[in-house]
């Protein structure tokens, strides 16, 4: 061991050349910060590399499990700089799960690990719970699929779908299904009814993240929940039933009751249009996402909005695409020509502000051509003089699930086991869908505060 002029010792290290000398008792061990490490869904973390090798490559790995045990993984590529130092926020990723300065990259790029099921989508199934995210930082510029390699330095980060004092309020009552979301503190508060698609089930992630904003947030079940009515493959539910939903939302003690929205992606984004033009609610502001303004067959009788879902996906069968894999394609089955013009619903007696959102490469609904300027929801508010109560954002590269920001984008998943195995295309490119995911997410946020809570404190003045 040789010692300089100045008393400092080396630790000799036999490497090759061009290779980093990582070892040295002149310099901390590499560290990697992350702030906050926990957090919202929705909101940023900032991750750094500290004392490293100058301009060395260094490869960051993400994993966790989802709720159901899957393992999902993402990994990028980036090199310090002069100072032995790198950061997310300033630094693009130069290779891995994604490329350029993408400062929540390694969330949203996540994907299930090799070898894992087929078909998933990730999924928040208990928002009491967060994920839990475990950060490595590897030497050199890897792929996670070359074997396990020692970690140079780590972090944890918790990423959560409710906020500290947000109540969870199972509901199982007068026929009614869901959970209800209260913001902390006495309110009382503008509120949600939030509607999920086809998909059915109950889905709380969304509503419990609006909650965390300050909504009090309803997620209701209206198809393939073991507490509703009838057999799982129809729905068996009608215009009374989503009527009362609003309702129970705005007879709340802690509810603002001339302050509620709805919104609703893909079949409930219908019936986000839907409810207020069948049932004589009056919401305050509406927000629909990727969906039809028309379905193919409707029973308009008080008893059912849809008779038979499993009807529905047969009789839509002749419109169906398949891809070279075989995933099926279902826009063409929601498209305005193909469907009767009975059928349509008249938005043009909306007498709320609307926001519609399209992912431009949507696979499973035509929601470009139903919201197109020279067709259907923009033509005929513009007929009804209505026009100024809609906002529109479109999106390129979007697929259909869009959803709150740095959620992993699932271009397919699974979309049925039994009777046969069908996987569908949501559509959507990675980098463009996560884009979408954090532009729209802030300005669904906007839009509810200007239309709920600035009106409120308004009306008060």
């Amino acid at each position: 061991i040789p010692q300089s002029q100045t008393g400092i010792i080396f630790f000799i290290m036999l490497i090759p050349a061009g290779k980093v000398r990582w070892k040295s008792n002149t310099r901390p061990a590499p560290v990697l910060t992350a702030a906050p490490v926990r957090a919202l869904v929705d909101e940023q973390v900032s991750i750094r590399g500290h004392f490293l090798p100058l301009h060395c490559p260094v490869t960051l790995h993400a994993r966790m499990h989802s709720d159901e045990g899957d393992l999902w993984e993402s990994f990028a590529h980036y090199n310090a700089d002069e100072r032995g130092t790198f950061s997310l926020t300033r630094d693009p990723s130069v290779g891995g799960s994604y490329l350029g300065c993408e400062p929540m990259g390694l969330f949203w790029s996540m994907q299930p690990a090799p070898g894992g099921r087929e078909g998933l989508r990730l999924r928040k199934k208990s928002v009491e719970s967060p994920y839990t995210v475990h950060v490595s930082l590897l030497e050199g510029h890897v792929s996670t699929s070359e074997g396990q390699r020692s970690e140079l330095a780590a972090v944890t980060i918790e990423r959560w779908y409710i906020a500290p004092g947000v109540k969870r309020i199972e509901i199982n009552q007068n026929g009614l299904v869901g959970t209800l979301f209260i913001p902390p503190g006495p309110g009382p508060f503008p509120a949600m009814l939030d509607l999920w698609g086809m998909g059915g089930g109950l889905q709380e992630y969304r509503s419990s993240l609006l909650a965390s904003k300050g909504y009090v947030s309803f997620s209701l079940a209206y198809f393939g929940h073991k507490d509703l009515p009838g057999p799982p493959n129809c729905i068996n539910v009608g215009d009374s039933y989503f009527k009362a939903a609003f309702l129970l939302l705005q007879d709340h003690p802690q509810v603002v009751s001339d302050r509620v929205g709805i919104i609703g992606l893909s079949f409930g984004c219908y019936l986000t249009l839907r409810i207020p033009t069948k049932t004589g609610v009056k919401p305050s502001c509406l927000v629909g996402i990727n969906g039809p303004e028309q379905i193919c067959p409707v029973d308009t009788t008080e008893q059912f909005v849809m008779s038979d879902a499993t009807n529905f996906i047969n009789i839509s069968q002749e419109f169906w695409n398949f891809d070279d894999e075989g995933c099926v394609i279902f826009k063409d089955a929601s498209l305005p020509a193909n469907i009767p013009p009975d059928n349509f619903l008249k938005v043009e007696k909306l007498d709320c502000p609307l926001m519609y959102i399209v992912g431009e490469d949507d696979l499973s609904t035509a929601s470009i051509e139903n919201a197109d300027l020279d067709h259907q929801i923009e033509e005929r508010l513009r007929s009804a003089g209505k026009s100024h109560l809609l906002t529109r954002l479109s999106y390129p590269g979007a697929g259909h699930l869009i959803e709150p920001p740095y959620s992993p984008s699932a271009r397919t998943s699974m979309w049925s086991v039994k009777p046969k195995k069908l996987i569908t295309m949501w559509g959507g490119h990675p980098a463009l869908h996560a884009a979408a995911q954090e532009d729209a997410w802030k300005k669904i946020l906007d839009y509810l505060e200007k239309n709920l809570y600035e009106l409120k404190i308004n009306q008060k003045l």
